[in-house]
């Protein structure tokens, strides 16, 4: 028997839940980018579907095929015993920002798992972080791989990480 998640418990009350959980990244962003704090609602959309990278806690600022803008301020529970951000939250933070953008462009025409990770870790990260991403995203006709880097910038816009994702997609039969 598999658990359920959070927002399944959500959407069997609310109607409009249950359709937000089969909605695409795409629409998902599209339709809160016409309510009020859009991204905010958007992002905390993202953190119910996503139970792993929303604990992260990070807010996603523009979203668009194959590009995205994700920040994560600087905060207690994503720092290490060196006073800067973890480097495991870096990665998640990069992953996510891939992930979006990538989700984003193929908009339900097929599924992505990340095969391979790659983080180069530049400098101590401290402040508000912005990862951001962009990438041309391939044909989907055939399964394939496929490499989205993002760049994370402290708030003097440094580097101090970049994420390399290799994702494998697999296209659907539409619906």
């Amino acid at each position: 028997m598999s658990k359920k998640s959070p927002l399944h418990d959500l959407a069997a009350r609310v109607p409009l839940l249950g359709t937000l959980q089969r909605a695409t990244v795409a629409d998902i962003w599209a339709l809160c980018q016409r309510q009020p704090m859009g991204k905010a609602l958007f992002s905390r959309l993202l953190a119910l579907r996503v139970p792993y990278s929303g604990a992260l806690g990070a807010d996603v600022e523009e979203l668009s095929n194959g590009h995205a803008r994700v920040t994560l301020r600087d905060r207690r529970s994503v720092r290490n015993h060196l006073d800067s951000i973890h480097a495991v939250a870096l990665a998640n933070l990069g992953e996510l920002t891939t992930g979006i953008a990538l989700l984003h462009a193929i908009d339900g025409k097929a599924v992505g798992i990340v095969t391979h990770l790659g983080v180069d870790f530049l400098k101590k990260a401290r402040g508000t972080l912005t990862s951001s991403c962009d990438g041309d995203i391939p044909d989907l006709a055939a399964p394939s791989e496929f490499d989205l880097v993002a760049e994370i910038r402290d708030h003097a816009g440094e580097v101090v990480c970049r994420v390399r994702a290799t994702w494998s997609l697999r296209p659907v039969a539409p619906k």
